[in-house]
């Protein structure tokens, strides 16, 4: 099997990403956005563009939707699909951890579970 030489290529980008003021949040954009692109166009069946008759659906624009990273906030353009949807792999899971921590929260507060440090709980306070 031959194999791909892709310095040329990561040489080139990793020069555009040094002359961004914060390299680091550049590549993960990047890489980000690059991930969204492939896994949607395996999803439709074919690139952006493309005619194929093994298409599923076709893309349909962009929305953009806030990805918080211990690097920052990114501001990602999502793309949309005229059947099935689509969204981030990456982004489901934060999405199912926060529903998760809504829940326990949620039964917390039905129970009266205690939230402060010496124990009383929001019942009493009020009275």
């Amino acid at each position: 099997m031959a194999q791909n030489n892709h310095t040329p290529f990561l040489k080139k980008m990793l020069i555009e990403f040094m002359t961004e003021p914060d390299p680091l949040y550049a590549m993960l954009e990047w890489l980000t956005n690059e991930l969204m692109k492939l896994e949607a166009e395996n999803k439709v069946g074919a690139h952006k563009g493309e005619h194929c008759p093994t298409r599923t659906t076709h893309f349909s624009g962009t929305r953009v939707r806030r990805f918080d990273t211990r690097l920052g906030t990114i501001s990602l353009l999502v793309p949309k699909l005229r059947k099935g949807g689509y969204i981030p792999f990456f982004m489901t899971e934060r999405k199912r951890s926060e529903q998760a921590l809504l829940e326990v929260v949620h039964k917390a507060f039905v129970n009266g579970v205690s939230t402060l440090k010496d124990g009383t709980s929001c019942s009493k306070l009020r009275d």
